[in-house]
């Protein structure tokens, strides 16, 4: 049995997090994507959980995908873009679906890169793929552990092209980071990805 096939997920997952700044990095990443991606892509931005937010409709309007908040219990499905819904934590369970938990009146970051990024590297292994995007303080770090320690991917923006360079730069302080590549670039590089791992 091979290394990837120990894993539930027999698909690549991408997962974008980010923070403050984190729109427009989105929209450029998700902008040039194909409708037909071979990769389920999961979202996650923070926000305050007060205040609802509309940042799937935003990014369907931007995409060919389509963008929806996801749901507990939602399928993964390739060629989908779920979003970590407001004042809610997104995992991925081992029967290739998310799950919600609430995130709860005080932080850490909500909602957690680390708690999706943790959960994909133990049910995706080698076809996870983490894309740490612009914003504040150092969320993703134990998740970026979590995805190389299951042999899966870590992609960083780098400082020219952040808007704030907090969690990409706390990324590469990790020294696990792939590839740190700027904005333009990145989404070439995730269908370079899904291309190798499909």
């Amino acid at each position: 049995m091979s290394m990837t096939d120990r894993f539930p997920l027999r698909f690549p997952v991408v997962a974008l997090v980010t923070s403050a700044g984190g729109l427009d990095a989105l929209t450029q990443v998700l902008a040039p994507l194909p409708a037909d991606l071979g990769a389920a892509v999961l979202v996650a931005q923070h926000m305050s959980p007060e205040y609802p937010s509309g940042l799937a409709a935003i990014l369907d309007r931007r995409t060919a995908l389509p963008v929806r908040d996801a749901q507990d219990g939602d399928l993964l499905v390739a060629g989908t873009v779920l979003i970590a819904p407001n004042a809610r934590h997104l995992l991925v369970t081992s029967e290739a679906r998310v799950g919600l938990i609430d995130s709860g009146r005080l932080p850490p970051a909500r909602p957690s890169a680390d708690l999706l990024l943790a959960t994909l590297a133990v049910t995706c292994g080698p076809r996870a793929l983490a894309v740490v995007l612009t914003g504040r303080g150092t969320d993703a770090q134990a998740g970026i552990r979590a995805i190389s320690h299951c042999e899966g991917t870590v992609y960083a923006q780098d400082a020219a092209t952040s808007a704030h360079y907090g969690m990409p730069g706390a990324a590469i302080d990790t020294t696990l980071v792939d590839r740190v590549l700027a904005l333009p670039d990145i989404a070439a590089a995730v269908l370079a990805h899904i291309a190798t791992h499909s």
